[in-house]
C-alpha cells in the first residue's frame, strides 16, 4: 500500500509574482514609447463644407446622390441624402467613407487593382463588413494627413469620385 503525500510534507515553490509596481518598472526600459498616439481627425466643421461641397458640384451634374464625411475613425460626422437620390445609397455612401478612413486613406476605386490579380484575396476581402471596392469614397486630407473620408453613392462610379473629389477639395 503506498501512502499518499500530505500537506505538510509537499513542498511547493512559491512563485515571485510581481507587484504592478514592479512590472512597470520591469517593462519601462523597453522603449520610451507613450502609452497613446495622437491622430488628427476631421472636425464638425470641416465634414459639413465637404459634403456641402460635395452636393454642389452633384447639383452641377445632375446627380441625386447621397454623400457621407467620417473622421479618421470611420465614424460619421456629416452626412446629406439629395431628394431623388435612392435610399440604397444612404449605407453605401457611409460605407464608403469609412472603407477610406479605416484604411488609411486609400481611395475605394483602388480596391481593385490591388485584388484583381489575388483570387483569394479577392474572395475573402468581400466578406468584410463595410469595405467598398469600387469608386466614390476619398479621403480628407489636410496638411498631408489623412483625418477622414468622403463617400459619395447615386451615380456611376466616375461621377461617384469627381463629387466626392470636390468635397475633399475644400478640407486641404
Amino acid at each position: 500500500m503506498t501512502r499518499r503525500p500530505t500537506r505538510t510534507n509537499i513542498s511547493t515553490p512559491r512563485r515571485s509574482v510581481p507587484r504592478s509596481a514592479d512590472r512597470a518598472e520591469q517593462y519601462s526600459d523597453v522603449g520610451s514609447a507613450a502609452n497613446f498616439i495622437l491622430t488628427p481627425t476631421a472636425t464638425l466643421g470641416a465634414a459639413q463644407r465637404a459634403v456641402a461641397a460635395a452636393v454642389e458640384e452633384a447639383e452641377r451634374l445632375a446627380v441625386d446622390v447621397c454623400v457621407a464625411a467620417s473622421d479618421s475613425a470611420g465614424q460619421l460626422l456629416a452626412f446629406a441624402r439629395m431628394d431623388r437620390a435612392p435610399l440604397l445609397c444612404v449605407q453605401l455612401a457611409q460605407d464608403k467613407a469609412y472603407s477610406v478612413a479605416s484604411f488609411g486613406g486609400l481611395p475605394t476605386n483602388e480596391w481593385w487593382r490591388l485584388l484583381e490579380s489575388e483570387p483569394a484575396l479577392l474572395h475573402g476581402i468581400v466578406k468584410t463588413d463595410r469595405l467598398i471596392v469600387f469608386g466614390g469614397g476619398v479621403p480628407l486630407v489636410s496638411e498631408g494627413r489623412t483625418i477622414g473620408g468622403i463617400g459619395v453613392s447615386g451615380g456611376s462610379s466616375e461621377q461617384d469620385v469627381r463629387i466626392a473629389e470636390a468635397g475633399a477639395s475644400v478640407v486641404a
